[in-house]
């Protein structure tokens, strides 16, 4: 079964929104623990826009006492600024089970291509070295198609995950062959022995067509669409809508 990991980050932009501590990040991901999510993701940014590094701890020791998986996403070459130390000092006093590596920067509402590795394999390797050292798993954000996946395999990664945003803006469109290109690379990683993760703008509405269409995706995170969804039918409810997309 494909494990769901459910991103949080969200609830702790309506919180920040208005200020003070509600809606609590960590009561939310304790719902979705309690509901039979496997896990749950953050992405601090160093602009705080959303999860702080106060959330990054408050989860961690959630995660530990539950037995789940936590994830933590972000920039390892973004510098420390203000309260934000940095990605790798927030990994490595956490310890997380995973941390995905994305090439994001302040200017983007959110992460919208991954890696190129011809441009930054070399920077990446000794922040690949470091997070392995610390027991941590590493997994880096790469496009469907990516030409890379040699470079990804002599990088040591444990995982990729496949950006899935033009694969659900396809979907949209009704285009019959939307999972193509994250199929064709999945089962490419596969071969070369690295595992697969998926995530961005997967929802209840295209998760089923996707996890039949692409090979043994280990493990999807979502959190966007699945905490719009839970506006209206409750978060409890739609977390077990999509873990029943997983177990399909």
């Amino acid at each position: 079964m494909t494990a769901l990991s459910v991103n949080v980050n969200k609830i702790a932009v309506l919180r920040n929104s208005r200020g003070g501590a509600e809606p609590s990040v960590l009561k939310a991901a304790g719902t979705a623990i309690m509901a039979g999510a496997h896990g749950i993701t953050v992405h601090p940014r160093p602009d705080q826009r959303h999860i702080t590094p106060g959330d990054v701890d408050v989860l961690a020791e959630l995660c530990r006492k539950h037995g789940v998986e936590y994830n933590i996403e972000g920039n390892p070459f973004a510098p420390a600024r203000g309260d934000y130390p940095g990605l790798m000092a927030l990994i490595e006093r956490t310890r997380p089970t995973q941390a995905t590596l994305v090439p994001d920067g302040d200017g983007q509402i959110t992460s919208d291509h991954g890696f190129d590795l011809h441009t930054d394999g070399t920077r990446l390797q000794p922040y690949v070295q470091q997070l392995q050292d610390w027991g941590v798993r590493v997994s880096i954000f790469m496009d469907a198609g990516t030409p890379d996946l040699m470079l990804a395999k002599a990088l040591g990664i444990d995982r990729i995950e496949l950006y899935t945003g033009p694969f659900a803006e396809a979907f949209a469109r009704g285009d019959a062959a939307a999972a193509t290109a994250c199929a064709r690379t999945a089962a490419e990683a596969q071969m070369l022995g690295i595992g697969v993760n998926a995530g961005h703008d997967l929802s209840q509405a295209n998760l089923g067509t996707f996890l039949q269409a692409v090979p043994a995706v280990l493990e999807v995170s979502i959190g966007h669409a699945l905490i719009g969804e839970a506006l209206y039918d409750g978060l409890e409810t739609t977390i077990r809508n999509y873990l029943a997309i997983c177990r399909a």
